[in-house]
C-alpha cells in the first residue's frame, strides 16, 4: 500500500456538513479532560500495536480493499478479546483513525481528502494549520509528538523513493495527485519536524467561477476570452500563490478542439480538457530533461499552441524565439510583482541561456512577442485579484511601452480587497486588428469607451 491509494480508502464524505461533524467530534474528543484524551490515545496505541504484530509486514503489499478488510477483521477481534465496549459512532471513529494511521497520513488523512483544504502546514504536534478559502486556521487535529510527525513524513516519502535524515534534512516531493510536499527536520528545523503540503485542485476553475470569486469582472473575462480566441501571446504574472496557474488553466478552455496543444511543465498541474493535447513534464536527474529541452522538442511536434506552465530559466529564450517566428497563441506564467517587472524578468531569464544575442535584441524580441500581460496579486484577506491587464505595445529607445486596458481601482480601505473593482481604462488596444482578422467583434463598451462618454 502506498500513498497513491490514500484517497481511495477514506470513506468519509468531503462535503462541508461532514467536515463540520468531524471537526465537532474531534473537538469533543479533545476538550473534556486530559484523562479522556489520554485514555483514547492509549486505546488507539494499544490496538495499533497489536494490529502491527498481527498483520505486519504483509499489510502494505496488499490491495487497498484487502488491507482494509484484514484490518477490520483484526480490529473486531481485538475489541472482543479486550472486552472493549464502544458506541457505533465511537467504534467507527476509532477504526477510521487506525485506518488513517496504517494506510494513510494519520491525523492529516481527513485534511488531505477534503476538497476545501488547499494547504496543510504542520509546525508542531499541536500546531497543524490549514488554508481554506484563502484563510489560515487551526485544523482541529493533532499529532501525538514529534516522532509521530516524523513517521508521517517518512510514510509520505518512502513510497516516492525519497528519504529524510540528518544528512538530508530538507526534502521536496510530489504526491500522486500532484500535491507538493516539503519536509524539514532537525538540525535545520530548530523546533522539530515541519511539513508543508500544497494541494493541487483536481477540478479546474472556469472563468465563470473566477468571476464568482471576484478574481476578475465579467467584462475583463470577456476580453481575455477574445484574446485567447484571437491567438494572442499572453503572459500571466503574479506573486506567490496569486492564482497564476488557476487563471492559465481557465484561459486554456477557450482554445478550440481543432488545435494541437502542447503543455510543458516542471510538475504537471494543468488540467486542460481538450482532445488534441500533448503533455510534457521535465525530469529530475539522472535524466535531467529540462523545460528548455522539452520546448526545443515541442517545436518539432507541430504545435498550434505552446502552453508553458511557468517560465523560470533559460527556456525563456526558446519560448520568445518561437513566438517571434510565428508560434502565436502561446501562454505562460511568470513570478513577478508588476507588469514592468514581468517583462524585465523575462528578458533576464532569456539571457540566462548563455546566448550571445545582445541585450537590446532580446528586449526587442520581448516587445514583439508578448501581446498581453495579466498581473495578479494575493490580497491580505486571502483572495486573488487580477490587478492589471496591459497591452505590450512597442520598444521606444530602451523602454518597452505598455498600456493598461483594465486596472484594479480601490474604492475603500486598502486592507479590504472587497472594496475595489477591475475597471476598463477607456483605452482600446492596438492589437484589435488581430481580433478583426480572426473574425472577432469586440464592442467599444467592453473598454468603457461608450460608458465614459455617457457619464460626461
Amino acid at each position: 500500500m502506498t500513498l497513491t491509494h490514500s484517497s481511495q480508502h477514506n470513506q468519509i464524505s468531503n462535503n462541508s456538513q461532514e467536515w463540520s461533524e468531524l471537526q465537532e467530534l474531534r473537538v469533543k474528543r479533545a476538550s473534556p479532560t486530559p484523562n479522556i484524551r489520554d485514555a483514547y490515545g492509549d486505546l488507539k496505541k494499544n490496538i495499533l500495536s497489536r494490529l502491527n504484530q498481527a498483520v505486519q509486514p504483509n499489510l502494505h503489499v496488499l490491495p487497498v480493499g484487502e488491507a482494509r478488510n484484514l484490518l477490520q477483521e483484526k480490529f473486531d477481534t481485538i475489541l472482543a478479546e479486550e472486552n472493549i465496549v464502544l458506541t457505533r459512532v465511537e467504534r467507527r471513529k476509532l477504526f477510521e483513525d487506525i485506518i488513517a494511521e496504517e494506510l494513510g497520513l494519520g491525523p492529516l488523512e481527513t485534511l488531505i481528502n477534503s476538497h476545501e483544504v488547499t494547504q496543510i502546514l504542520v509546525i508542531g504536534p499541536q500546531q497543524i494549520f490549514i488554508e481554506r478559502f484563502g484563510q489560515l486556521e487551526l485544523a482541529g487535529v493533532t499529532f501525538e509528538d514529534n516522532a509521530h510527525i516524523l513517521r508521517t513524513i517518512r510514510r509520505i516519502l518512502t513510497p516516492l523513493g525519497k528519504k529524510i535524515d540528518e544528512q538530508t534534512p530538507m526534502v521536496d516531493a510530489r504526491l500522486a495527485d500532484g500535491s507538493y510536499v516539503n519536509a524539514v527536520i532537525p538540525p535545520v528545523a530548530l523546533n522539530g519536524p515541519t511539513l508543508t503540503i500544497r494541494r493541487i485542485s483536481q477540478i479546474p476553475f472556469t472563468l465563470e467561477k473566477l468571476i464568482e470569486f471576484h478574481t476578475l469582472t465579467e467584462e475583463a473575462a470577456a476580453f481575455l476570452r477574445t484574446c485567447v480566441q484571437a491567438k494572442l501571446n499572453i503572459l500571466i504574472a503574479g506573486n506567490v500563490d496569486s492564482g497564476r496557474t488557476t487563471l492559465l488553466n481557465a484561459l486554456c478552455t477557450f482554445c478550440t478542439d481543432a488545435e494541437r496543444i502542447i503543455t510543458i511543465e516542471d510538475t504537471a498541474e494543468l488540467k486542460i480538457n481538450k482532445p488534441h493535447l500533448v503533455r510534457l513534464e521535465a525530469q529530475e536527474p539522472p535524466s535531467k530533461i529540462t523545460k528548455r529541452h522539452l520546448l526545443e522538442n515541442a517545436l518539432r511536434m507541430r504545435p498550434d499552441r505552446l502552453i508553458v506552465g511557468e517560465i523560470q530559466g533559460d527556456e525563456a529564450l526558446i519560448w520568445l524565439q518561437a513566438m517571434h517566428v510565428g508560434q502565436d497563441g502561446s501562454l505562460s506564467t511568470l513570478f513577478a510583482n508588476s507588469t514592468r517587472d514581468a517583462l524585465s524578468r523575462l528578458e533576464m531569464m532569456a539571457q540566462m541561456s548563455g546566448t550571445t544575442v545582445p541585450q537590446h535584441i532580446i528586449r526587442a524580441q520581448v516587445s514583439a512577442a508578448i501581446d498581453l500581460v495579466i498581473h495578479l496579486e494575493r490580497q491580505r484577506d486571502g483572495s486573488r485579484k487580477v490587478i492589471s491587464i496591459s497591452e505590450v505595445q512597442s520598444l521606444e529607445g530602451d523602454l518597452i511601452t505598455t498600456a493598461e486596458i483594465f486596472r484594479f481601482e480601490q474604492s475603500g480601505p486598502e486592507q479590504s480587497a472587497a472594496n475595489g473593482r477591475l475597471q476598463p481604462t477607456g483605452l482600446r488596444p492596438k492589437f484589435m486588428w488581430k481580433m478583426h482578422a480572426a473574425g472577432i467583434n469586440v464592442p467599444p463598451s467592453l473598454f468603457g469607451i461608450g460608458l465614459q462618454r455617457s457619464q460626461r
